[in-house]
């Protein structure tokens, strides 16, 4: 326990020296506002791994059964009743320090900006569930209005300038990142003179490497995860405590 307050006391004064601090979310710091992740023990695909084809472009495009049960998931998204959690706030406070230079999420539920974050300062690299988009003419609009026509009758409602297929904003399995979203997230990341990843596996690329960009540049990397990761070796400190108590006592 000593140990670890030491440590904890340590970052603390790391983020008190930094001038641009880049954070880093993933599933984790939302699955203690009631998300469930994909892939861990409880996971959505875990216990349902039809599930996870309403994740994936070609099944979304080519069977309108898909697309109704997709449908029919996004208006009992757990999104729409979470509430930002402590560690949410956290990085609320950081940014209204001044010190938060971005603040990179691989979560599509909004929490962060419904914490108060500064919409500006978030890079939602896998997109948003809050929005929906025309996979034909590009089309983007808030997705609660096109909820509302499912609330009127409409199972796989199109879109109403072209008639094409819409779905979320958000990246599914088989579409490709959109490349200015990623390449300003990895450039902020080689911005950062503290880099803090919270809640992520840093599995999935290219967006873990911004751990390795950041520390290239000398940056101080802090990992606080519960489980392992990839890039704990090179980090300067490794915390496995919940985020939401986590993220309050060095933030």
């Amino acid at each position: 326990m000593v140990q670890a307050e030491a440590l904890i006391d340590k970052v603390r004064a790391w983020v008190a020296q930094a001038q641009r601090v880049v954070v880093l979310t993933g599933a984790g710091i939302s699955t203690e506002s009631g998300i469930p992740d994909f892939r861990g023990p409880q996971g959505v695909w875990t216990r349902d791994p039809e599930a996870e084809k309403l994740s994936d472009i070609r099944y979304y495009m080519a069977d309108a059964a898909i697309r109704k049960k997709a449908w029919q998931a996004r208006l009992v998204h757990p999104a729409w009743e979470a509430r930002p959690n402590a560690g949410h706030e956290a990085i609320v406070a950081l940014e209204r320090r001044g010190k938060l230079h971005a603040l990179i999420t691989q979560n599509i539920d909004g929490l962060h900006q419904k914490a108060g974050n500064s919409p500006e300062r978030v890079i939602e690299v896998h997109g948003t569930v809050l929005k929906v988009i025309c996979m034909r003419c590009g089309w983007k609009g808030p997705m609660q209005e096109t909820l509302i026509r499912l609330l009127t009758g409409e199972d796989d409602p199109p879109c109403t300038l072209c008639g094409g297929i819409l779905k979320s904003d958000t990246i599914s399995f088989g579409q490709n990142l959109v490349p200015e979203v990623i390449d300003r997230a990895l450039r902020c990341a080689a911005e950062a003179d503290c880099f803090i990843a919270v809640g992520t596996s840093l599995q999935v690329y290219p967006i873990a490497g911004a751990v390795s960009e950041a520390k290239a540049a000398g940056a101080r990397v802090v990992i606080v995860n519960a489980e392992p990761t990839p890039f704990d070796d090179i980090a300067d400190a490794v915390l496995s405590e919940a985020i939401g108590n986590t993220l309050p006592q060095i933030l």
